[in-house]
């Protein structure tokens, strides 16, 4: 018969879990990034904002050129390539923000 864990042995058992995921990640991603500043950082924020406003510009340029008309498919295609662009970069800036803020990776002021 199997043996059902207490409150308290799940609540250890996922406190030993997380500490894992903490130094696995940390052993794995640290080595592969050299120790950070706030202005190795400036690159990366830089790069999404530029991301941003490409996209935001073509969907305001699709809005001038076509004057209420549905934009062509090309048009669209053009979008939504911005759009993924956009969107994977927030993504990876999100994923390093995790990786700071959980302490993966080493960072100077």
């Amino acid at each position: 018969m199997e043996k059902v864990l207490s409150e308290l042995d799940v609540n250890r058992l996922l406190l030993q879990f997380e500490k894992s995921v903490r130094e696995i990640n940390r052993e794995v991603i640290n080595p592969r990034i050299e120790e950070l500043r706030l202005s190795d950082l400036n690159p990366v924020v830089q790069m999404v904002a530029s991301a941003r406003a490409c996209y935001l510009k073509e969907l305001f340029d699709m809005a001038n050129v076509s004057a209420g008309e549905v934009p062509r498919p090309e048009q669209i295609k053009r979008l939504k390539l911005l759009r993924e662009a956009y969107e994977e970069l927030v993504e990876g800036s999100i994923a390093l923000e995790t990786a700071i803020e959980r302490g993966y990776l080493d960072v100077s002021a």
